[in-house]
């Protein structure tokens, strides 16, 4: 029985029989369950940030350069897995993440005005260049190389952003929930790959996103910790 490339034979047999399913039945089942909720969670994740920046019609504490850089990093992340023929439980939430951050850095650009040249100029630069890399057309080494480099851009897209926080001892209008989904969503992806036979470079980007997104997510709890003002004794 196959159900959105899930084998149900094995684990449903084991049960039949009244046996717990084995390691080697039960792991590649739990990988694609884990998979699929991922990319249903992926749909919402930047939601509750893009919902606080519109309630407070503000971005203040939010670093634009690292919202722009995570839009790079998920395009370039989205047309490697296409290019690769991975299965769609192993990427899935990438495409949905891109629309999403495209859309979250449109607003952050809006309560940022006035927008300068170089942010126009990276704007266009995007536009022009992502149909590129996403359909594929480039040559095969380059894009092997785009791809590890992509690595250092999702790290670079988080360090401003940490560096932001602990200057201004705050974290703004950042989104604790959003922040969490991410740190969440990154542990969980690095089991799916290595049970789904992902390339090393996949796996290794996941481990940066699960160690750089909980940074940002212990600061947020740190600096969220309310300050207890010591009373003046009565002399």
């Amino acid at each position: 029985m196959d159900y959105l490339g899930i084998d149900l034979s094995c684990a449903l047999g084991s049960l039949r029989n009244g046996e717990f399913p084995e390691k080697d039945c039960l792991l590649p089942l739990v990988s694609k369950l884990l998979g699929y909720c991922i990319v249903a969670a992926s749909t919402t994740v930047k939601l509750p940030q893009i919902l606080k920046i519109l309630k407070h019609r503000s971005v203040r504490g939010l670093s634009v350069v690292a919202f722009e850089l995570e839009v790079v990093g998920y395009t370039i992340a989205l047309s490697y897995c296409l290019h690769k023929g991975l299965p769609f439980s192993a990427y899935g939430e990438l495409a949905f993440l891109l629309i999403q951050a495209i859309i979250l850095v449109a607003v952050i650009y809006y309560f940022s005005q006035p927008i300068g040249t170089m942010t126009w100029i990276r704007a266009l630069l995007y536009c022009a260049i992502a149909p590129t890399i996403l359909g594929g057309q480039i040559d095969p080494v380059l894009f092997e190389a785009l791809y590890a480099s992509q690595h250092a851009i999702f790290f670079f897209a988080r360090v401003p952003q940490i560096w932001e926080n602990f200057k201004n001892k705050s974290t703004g209008e950042l989104s604790f929930l959003t922040c969490l989904m991410n740190f969440g969503g990154s542990m969980v992806r690095v089991f799916t790959s290595i049970q789904e036979k992902a390339p090393t470079s996949v796996i290794l980007g996941s481990v940066i996103g699960t160690l750089m997104n909980g940074t940002i997510l212990s600061q947020i709890i740190m600096y969220l910790k309310p300050q207890v003002k010591k009373e003046k004794k009565v002399k």
